[in-house]
């Protein structure tokens, strides 16, 4: 295993990794902005001197975000994972360039379409397009460590 710090392709992933990461965590600051501009709070505390508990409900903007949130979650931590474990392969830096571009591109593509109600099937296909790539890289993983 060649040394990390000299390995391009890892370079390239902790780059992509860390702008989907961030993305994500900027989901959690903008739930909390939606609910506060449309008045939607999910605790008791979070009322603050008014204590109007007409405000403690959901907001169908607010559970848009929450939801995006959770795809997130459910389609970024495997990247890493699986991203991590695929540059320890070594694969050629112009095709794992490829692979983490199109993710990255396809997970701010699937918020945007998200977040902004955008028609179907662009959110679907920008979620296929995220998955098929961490299966490609999940292919690559498992084809070289069965050649062991």
């Amino acid at each position: 295993m060649t040394n990390l710090i000299d390995n391009e392709v890892f370079l390239a992933f902790s780059t992509y990794a860390a702008i989907v990461i961030v993305k994500m965590m900027l989901m959690g600051p903008l739930t909390g902005y939606y609910r506060i501009t449309r008045g939607a709070f999910a605790n008791e505390e979070d009322l603050g001197k008014t204590k109007d508990k007409k405000l403690l409900r959901t907001h169908p903007d607010v559970e848009r975000v929450r939801r995006c949130h959770q795809n997130d979650l459910e389609n970024v931590l495997p990247f890493v994972l699986i991203g991590l474990l695929y540059s320890l392969t070594v694969p050629e830096l112009g095709t794992a360039l490829l692979h983490f571009r199109l993710f990255v591109a396809s997970r701010i593509f699937h918020t945007v379409a998200y977040v902004a109600a955008l028609p179907q099937p662009s959110r679907g296909l920008s979620y296929i397009l995220g998955l098929l790539i961490t299966f490609s890289m999940t292919y690559r993983v498992l084809s070289m460590v069965l050649l062991l």
